[in-house]
């Protein structure tokens, strides 16, 4: 004998079920590789299914309704990069499901465009669903291609359906999620400023990659000790047998703390780091002064020996005087 917790999609459909039919029955679904075949089951609760174990295929139980079927939805941004000052985004409207929005993120990557998530809130407000049509709207008003869909669970589909969104100058502006018969509003969100990049990105790409490949050649025949060794000092021969300390966690924290929340914007116009670098600090969900914190982690590995005071300094020229304070007083404790 073998049971299985109900997913909580089909937990829903199971309650609005009961109210109608007390005696309703289910099938198990088996999958293998001889096909697939249904068996009936022994017993079931609001949250469990019991069946007689035939096999140890996948399995999941099956319901035969003809109620609606409702998903929880969630909408995915992500922003096109490229050197143009207009906007370019990818919007998907998904099942709030991990391995979906997973099969989501992989298809953006393997994608011919260069593309930045854009985060927020993603959970739709209301149950979305299937067959019924949706609208995207901006304002003020973008290109949207196409402005109306039809939702299905796409989990199954190899290819992950999306609206375009297209704005000729990069202006702030609002998304919503209508659904067409009730004209409700089932998501929203706002996008500004700092929720993109506006500098030449595919410049800044090019040369971090060829930085960062270069330095991986220099250091990758190397021991642990000797990199580490490397990152922690090196001579500068300029003038003289004078060396190079870089900059404590200490001072990176107390940094961090000032450099308010365009890190994003300072992370790839200042410190020229990879898109990559940027994500992965995204993706951790911390405070603002963590994420600083982190990208300028970033940056002192990727400059290795000269992640110094001096060369912070100068990245950070176009700061606020309140950071070049800061650093000028750790140039004074050498």
């Amino acid at each position: 004998m073998c049971a299985t917790r109900v997913p909580p999609r089909a937990l829903i459909y199971l309650h609005i079920l009961t109210d109608h039919d007390a005696n309703m029955t289910f099938k198990v679904l088996h999958v293998n590789s001889s096909g697939a075949s249904l068996e009936s089951t022994v017993d079931h609760s609001t949250t469990h299914v019991r069946w007689h174990v035939s096999s140890l295929s996948p399995v999941g139980p099956v319901i035969q309704s003809e109620e609606t079927v409702y998903h929880h939805g969630a909408v995915i941004l992500y922003k096109a990069i490229d050197p143009n000052p207009s906007l370019s985004f990818r919007v998907y409207i998904a099942t709030n499901n991990e391995s979906f929005i997973k099969d989501i993120s992989k298809s953006v990557k393997h994608s011919s465009k260069k593309f930045m998530k854009i985060d927020k809130p993603p959970v739709c407000q209301k149950l979305l669903q299937n067959g019924k049509k949706y609208r995207l709207i901006s304002e003020p008003e973008a290109e949207i291609t196409p402005e109306e869909i039809e939702f299905v669970d796409g989990s199954l589909l190899k290819l992950k359906s999306y609206i375009e969104v297209y704005l000729e100058q990069p202006v702030e502006f609002k998304l919503l999620l209508v659904e067409m018969d009730s004209e409700e509003i089932v998501w929203k969100a706002k996008l500004r400023e700092c929720d993109w990049v506006q500098h030449d990105q595919n410049q800044n790409i090019s040369k971090r990659t060829t930085n960062g490949n270069r330095r991986r050649k220099m250091t990758g025949s190397l021991p642990d000790e000797d990199v580490y060794d490397k990152r922690m000092k090196q001579v500068d021969t300029s003038d003289g047998a004078k060396t190079r300390t870089l900059l404590t966690d200490a001072q990176l924290i107390t940094l961090a703390a000032k450099l308010g929340k365009e890190w994003i914007k300072i992370a790839i116009a200042n410190l020229e780091l990879e898109i990559s670098d940027i994500d992965d600090i995204r993706e951790k969900k911390e405070d603002v002064t963590m994420c600083n914190f982190r990208m300028l982690k970033k940056w002192q590995e990727k400059e290795q020996g000269n992640a110094t005071a001096e060369n912070l300094y100068k990245c950070l020229k176009n700061v606020s005087g309140e950071v070049q304070g800061v650093l000028k007083g750790f140039l004074q404790e050498r």
